[in-house]
């Protein structure tokens, strides 16, 4: 593996915390030279200087001229990129018709205008290359829908074929595309969701379980980079527990609503 990411140039956005800094750690054990991008700049230059080969920039994933701002730094220092990690994302929970619109657009923004940005940044000079990687977390809620996660399933569904439609533009440009699906990761994602509703108290308990019971990030990352060696479309992870719910769905959609909404339900100690 270590070949395929050896002095390689790689852009990580939401590195400063969670999976982003797995990966940013990971590539960087594997040779690579990573740039970490995060909102949080100090959290991003933590990672960074922890890195033999690492850079730190603070930027905002929702504002495209940022974005640009990103891509021209990094072409301007290394003269190219290898590989591109689209992972900044947030959660939000709650039934459909207590989440805000504004908690909509925050979302939106985030989940799905974040990755747009990163590819209107950085997709053209890559295809003028005519190489690279480029690798847009998405989520197990991209694969399977789950009650009071209704806005978070629809950007993470967005990112899913957003990425479907770009692995078959790029294929003849030399770039390859890998869509990351992870399930329950101990991660501060959910305890930093915005929560409506009866799932305000939900949410604590389901950060609680993730934290006692969700896969670590690092497997998350070594999973990633595994399956982008392999140049595997989607990356799901843990692969039982994600791949047997993407299943259910695909052979039986209405049973495997049945036993998401359950388990949500469990998850977040909610009563019918």
């Amino acid at each position: 593996m270590a070949d395929y990411f050896k002095d390689k140039v790689a852009v990580v956005t939401g590195a400063g915390s969670g999976i982003g800094a797995s990966i940013a750690r990971l590539l960087a054990e594997k040779g690579a030279r990573v740039h970490c991008a995060d909102l949080d700049g100090g959290a991003a230059g933590e990672v960074a200087s922890g890195l033999d080969r690492g850079m730190a920039h603070a930027c905002d994933v929702t504002d495209a001229e940022a974005m640009q701002a990103l891509a021209d730094t990094v072409f301007a220092a290394d003269g190219r990129v290898d590989l591109l990690f689209n992972n900044a994302g947030i959660a939000t929970a709650g039934r459909i018709g207590d989440t805000t619109l504004a908690d909509w657009r925050k979302v939106i923004d985030v989940n799905v205008m974040g990755v747009v940005n990163g590819l209107h940044a950085f997709l053209p000079r890559m295809r003028e290359q005519g190489s690279g990687h480029i690798a847009n977390t998405a989520s197990a809620a991209g694969l399977v829908a789950v009650p009071r996660l209704g806005a978070y399933c629809a950007t993470k569904h967005a990112v899913v074929g957003l990425s479907q439609s770009l692995a078959s533009e790029v294929r003849d440009d030399g770039l390859y595309v890998t869509i990351l699906c992870p399930g329950i990761i101990n991660t501060p994602i959910v305890k930093r969701a915005v929560a409506r509703g009866d799932a305000e108290q939900g949410v604590a308990h389901a950060a609680d379980y993730y934290a006692r019971k969700g896969a670590s990030p690092d497997k998350v990352a070594a999973d990633l980079l595994s399956d982008m060696r392999r140049k595997k479309l989607f990356c799901v992870t843990p692969r039982t527990e994600v791949g047997a719910a993407w299943l259910s769905q695909r052979l039986s959609p209405r049973l495997a609503a049945l036993i998401t909404g359950s388990g949500s339900r469990a998850l977040m100690k909610i009563r019918k």
